[in-house]
């Protein structure tokens, strides 16, 4: 392969990370998401199974891919952002192996 056919290459693979939607999660990431399939709503945990917050990354990416949307502005904790799983969501789970759950209803 070239060097412009590699950086043709490496840019369209960034691309496709970007674009909602696609992609599977990481290990870190994928357990954030597959706590939402049990909630009502899709609600996503601010913490995690330790108690410690969840890595502002990973709901960034997260949200970046259309896995999650924010659900609704904290307005005691205006930087602590609340998020629940889209469809998308759901399909990048069922991607990455995890049988999809029917979520109840809020």
């Amino acid at each position: 392969m070239t060097g412009a056919s590699m950086a043709g290459a490496a840019t369209s693979k960034r691309k496709t990370a970007k674009q909602p939607g696609l992609g599977r999660p990481s290990a870190p990431q994928r357990r954030w998401l597959e706590r939402g399939l049990t909630q009502a709503g899709g609600k996503l945990p601010l913490f995690d199974d330790q108690g410690r917050r969840v890595d502002g990354r990973i709901i960034r990416i997260c949200l970046e891919r259309g896995w999650v949307e924010p659900w609704f502005a904290n307005p005691l904790k205006p930087n602590w952002l609340v998020c629940k799983l889209t469809d998308a969501g759901r399909a990048a789970l069922a991607r990455s192996g995890k049988a999809a759950v029917t979520p109840r209803t809020a």
